[in-house]
């Protein structure tokens, strides 16, 4: 989900009255949402999961059926759908029936008789909430993974005496420059040093003791 934007949210309407779902579904199409409908709490529990919102208005009383606290608590117990978030339609003032409803997991009431622009101000509210959440937990994965590879490096690593290269947890072996690059963001660029260019151009050191004002090779 990368809302706010309304043309890209699917909000899920649930009441049992097919009057209020006409009325919030009128309301929102064209803002830009998406509309899925349940008139109960078992269907809404069902299209959450096979259409995943990304957001859910629901009724709290839906006779005869699972109400809206027990819909909501359920959908906070599923991996899946524990993250959806729930604002709560109700006509319920009292204390106690708000508490139940912040208790089973919603976010956010919106009471009966519907106001457009309350409805719509919370549900715009609700999703650039949303949307920070998710940016934060995918900012906090990055750094898991960054961190993760750091810690890689930080261990013991098997190298051959000889040739220098390193054996993986599979058991391959890999050039050192290759390994790092595939297990950091480290680039390489390469040259010679100058034990290695003694040994493998010795006509050039040769040269140089011979002329010592001539300038090493790079």
């Amino acid at each position: 989900m990368n809302q706010p934007s309304s043309d890209l949210a699917t909000i899920l309407v649930v009441d049992d009255r097919p009057e209020n779902v006409a009325f919030l579904t009128k309301l929102l199409s064209p803002e830009g949402y998406h509309v899925l409908k349940a008139q109960s709490g078992d269907v809404a529990i069902k299209l959450a999961e096979a259409h995943q919102p990304n957001l859910i208005l629901m009724d709290v009383i839906m006779p005869p059926g699972m109400d809206g606290f027990a819909a909501c608590k359920a959908l906070k117990e599923k991996p899946g759908t524990q993250d959806i978030p729930v604002i709560f339609v109700t006509a319920k003032t009292e204390t106690e029936a708000i508490v139940e409803g912040f208790r089973c997991g919603g976010q956010d009431y919106i009471l009966k008789p519907f106001k457009r622009e309350e409805v719509l101000s919370r549900l715009r509210t609700h999703l650039r909430i949303q949307t920070l959440l998710q940016n934060q937990n995918r900012l906090i994965d990055e750094l898991t993974d960054a961190l993760t590879q750091v810690k890689t490096l930080r261990g013991l690593l098997p190298i051959c005496a000889s040739c220098k290269k390193i054996r993986d947890d599979g058991g391959y072996w890999h050039q050192i420059e290759a390994y790092i690059s595939n297990h950091t963001n480290a680039d390489f660029t390469h040259g010679i040093c100058t034990d290695c260019m003694v040994r493998l151009y010795p006509e050039i050191e040769a040269e140089q003791k011979a002329d010592p004002q001539k300038e090493e090779s790079p």
